[in-house]
């Protein structure tokens, strides 16, 4: 029988050549350097930026400083719960969808988390 994968289970982790500011009002910008080939004539022929700074609100910012790589995404949803109450709900389709479109574009990957893999081990 195939085990399903709760994605709550999983740690995010931010990659290291990836690099973030917090500023004084404590909102996180995300720097993406815009690489490849389409990516350089649109910077040559259109002035396009070879970084992109990504600003992002109020609860992207939250939940940006609790990844460290040790806690799981139903961690960073109670600490949400507890940080915005009723203004983070729906919390859970909201933090998955989030953590979805932040692997999608590289700005995290996911992982089991380390009781995931102990309960792996002993079968």
């Amino acid at each position: 029988m195939k085990k399903d994968n709760n994605l709550l289970d999983y740690v995010p982790r931010i990659p290291e050549k990836l690099n973030w500011t917090e500023d004084d009002e404590h909102r996180v910008t995300v720097d993406v350097e815009n690489k490849g080939v389409f990516n350089r004539i649109a910077q040559k022929c259109f002035g396009c930026p070879v970084v992109s700074h990504i600003a992002l609100e109020q609860f992207g910012s939250f939940i940006w400083k609790q990844i460290d790589g040790v806690h799981t995404i139903y961690d960073i949803a109670l600490l949400v719960k507890e940080e915005f109450g009723e203004d983070a709900e729906p919390l859970y389709d909201r933090l998955l969808a989030y953590f979805r479109t932040l692997q999608g574009h590289g700005f995290v990957t996911l992982t089991p988390s380390d009781k995931d893999t102990k309960r792996e081990a002993s079968k």
